[in-house]
This record gives C-alpha cells, structure tokens and sequence, in this order.
C-alpha cells in the first residue's frame, strides 16, 4: 500500500515576484528505501509564470535530498538563496536591465 504524500505550500516574494514553493521531503516515501529523495515544485503566480533566474518559463520541477534543504534552513530559505545565486549570472543581469529600460522598437 503507498503511503500517503505530505506536500507543503509556501508562498513567497523574490524582486517583487510572487512565487508558490510546494515542498515534499520524502518524494514518494523512497526513504523507506534509503533513498533521500525531496521534491520542490516552483511557480511564480504574479505575474503568472514570469521568468526567474533558474527557470526562464516560470515553473520548475527539481529534485533533491531533504538534507541539502534543511541545511539552508527549509524549503523557502533554499529556493531564495538559489534566486539570489542565480541572479548573479551575466545573463540574468543582462536580462533584468533589459526590462528597466525603455525600448523605441
């Protein structure tokens, strides 16, 4: 018999984003097998679907172990610091300076 999945929801804002964090740390109970495998599902709801620094259509799936998350804090302290590592990238910088300015054409 499976056993039941225990999702968490977390709603959080990055750069004026709003972003839904669901949270499973025992994906599918595979630690009753050994395995450390956790589940973070990302969206940004507002704007819907906006891009981020780790995904350009505002949603990722991404699987890791629940132990990485804790050592950041939990789910919402991991996804922000993620955010802010990755919009230190050239390419997201040159992304979000192209949004602030105006262009003619």
């Amino acid at each position: 018999m499976n056993a039941p999945r225990h999702i968490q929801t977390f709603n959080v804002e990055w750069n004026g984003i709003h972003i839904n964090i669901n949270w499973e740390p025992q994906w599918l109970n595979l630690k009753a097998n050994h395995y450390d495998m956790a589940h973070l599902d990302i969206e940004s709801t507002t704007p819907e679907r906006a891009a981020l620094p780790i995904t350009a259509t505002g949603y990722l799936s991404h699987f890791t172990s629940s132990e990485t998350v804790a050592s950041f804090g939990g789910p919402v302290e991991f996804v922000l610091a993620w955010l802010d590592e990755a919009a230190c990238s050239p390419a997201w910088q040159a992304k979000a300076a192209a949004s602030r300015q105006f262009a003619l054409f």
